[in-house]
């Protein structure tokens, strides 16, 4: 395989003005793919992680909480659109309780943290181009949420998605913003850099950030984490809970044998072969959260010593062109992941933290159990569990997938689910106002039906 290709993708980002250090992050990867890297870890090759220390092992003072998130900001990854659950704007715009998006709860949980503890704590969000007005828009309700000398966010960068035969950059003149890709969140450690991001945060005391999705609105900026982050003098941190049967498919830490280093390893990481022992939840007993606290003066000296190049592994991500079109060309898409740098920081650690922590909503499974009445959410936006069991395991068929038609069949909202332990519904079924769910539920329709109001669901219900 010869760098003409490489050469030519480096071209098209000059000419789309990329940050040379994010070309010189893409050359590395382009050569790691040439030379036939597929991003893999083998078992053989890591051990467990083994104990932990444990958030609540760390018994914080009010000063040391202030004091730490005086020298903290917030920084959301926003680039997602939402497009596998049939949205064409910014995920985080979609409302998800009380008529609230997901930025509307998190600028008020950052208004709360600085109203109780007396702090400036930035909101900043890292949003792609697809994202960014829509979102800045809705920022725009909350006048007093920008830090005078810091913006509200910032770009991810984008590469040129590569044909899978030569490497080089592929050619749709169809829709040629098509030929463009982002390069993964693990891009934002050069963009906070390339953007001067970086820099402004240092200049205003700033000293550690804490990296969420922003999905995730468990993921609140804790101030217990900030203070023993200072305390304890830690570099880099990743925000562990213990797995359960339903996170056998999220990433999870290890130690890499070689070294001793502590890595990530998602799914796509796997060898072919050891899905099992990815799976097995008593060799490798926590989840990776994605929720993250970076020491910026030990990034920044990092970045500067390897030219933006942090090294993270490569995550190879085969796809076509158009991904709507599965005849249009093969591409890969070369990414990686923010988490994997927890093998960049000498002296990183894993923190084990409540489940509450980890709210994702990735499917509009976990959106029905976010606006049902298991959940309410505190005068400081805050969600919470208002239950003592397990949360109930929500399964809904390919009629809920896409927000559109899951709207039209939950018109009053979700059903009460707070009795419940499971429910799974199969088929075009439509809930009226007032349903309540109780015990394990299983809804089966063969034909399109309604639920009517009031109704009371338990067991096997055939419509």
């Amino acid at each position: 395989m010869t760098e003409d290709g490489l050469q030519a993708a480096i071209t098209k980002m000059q000419a789309r003005g990329i940050d040379p250090r994010a070309i010189n992050v893409f050359a590395h990867y382009w050569r790691d793919l040439a030379a036939g890297a597929q991003g893999l870890i083998p078992e053989e090759t890591i051990e467990p992680l083994g104990e932990v220390p444990a958030l609540g092992d760390f018994a914080a003072t009010p000063q040391q909480r202030r004091d730490a998130l005086a020298r903290t900001a917030v920084i959301k990854l926003n680039g997602g659109l939402g497009t596998s659950m049939g949205m064409t704007g910014p995920k985080s715009a979609l409302e998800v309780r009380d008529g609230l998006t997901f930025l509307d709860i998190i600028a008020r949980q950052v208004l709360a943290l600085r109203a109780q503890h007396d702090v400036q704590l930035p909101l900043i969000l890292m949003n792609s181009f697809r994202t960014r007005s829509e979102s800045l828009a809705i920022l725009e309700k909350y006048p007093d949420l920008a830090v005078d000398g810091l913006p509200l966010d910032f770009l991810q960068n984008a590469e040129p998605k590569l044909r899978a035969d030569t490497l080089a950059p592929v050619e749709w003149p169809a829709d040629p913003e098509l030929e463009w890709c982002p390069p993964g969140h693990g891009d934002i450690y050069v963009a906070l850099q390339g953007s001067g991001l970086l820099g402004a945060l240092r200049a205003q005391g700033i000293r550690y950030v804490f990296l969420s999705n922003a999905d995730n609105l468990g993921a609140t900026c804790d101030p217990d984490v900030a203070a023993w982050m200072f305390e304890a003098a830690v570099p880099y941190a990743a925000e562990v809970c213990p797995r359960t049967a339903n996170d056998r498919k999220g990433g999870h830490l290890a130690r890499r044998r070689s070294d001793g280093r502590m890595i990530l390893r998602d799914s796509a990481m796997v060898a072919d072969g050891e899905d099992h022992h990815f799976q097995d939840n008593d060799r490798h007993q926590y989840f990776h959260t994605n929720n993250l606290w970076v020491d910026l003066e030990v990034l920044e000296r990092l970045l500067d010593e390897r030219d933006g190049v942090l090294g993270l592994p490569i995550v190879v991500n085969r796809k076509t062109v158009d991904p709507s079109d599965s005849s249009s060309t093969p591409v890969i898409q070369i990414e990686s992941a923010m988490g994997t740098a927890v093998e960049a920081f000498e002296g990183s650690q894993a923190l084990l933290v409540p489940r509450r922590r980890f709210r994702p909503v990735k499917t509009t499974n976990e959106l029905l159990l976010l606006r049902s009445d298991v959940f309410s959410l505190d005068e400081d936006s805050v969600v919470n569990s208002v239950i003592t069991h397990d949360e109930p395991a929500i399964r809904l068929d390919g009629h809920y997938k896409l927000v559109p038609d899951f709207e039209a069949r939950f018109p009053a909202g979700s059903p009460s689910l707070r009795e419940c332990t499971g429910l799974e519904v199969t088929g075009d079924v439509t809930f009226g106002a007032g349903v309540v769910c109780v015990g394990d539920v299983q809804v089966r329709a063969e034909e399109p039906a309604t639920i009517a109001d009031g109704t009371r669901l338990s067991g096997p219900v055939t419509c």
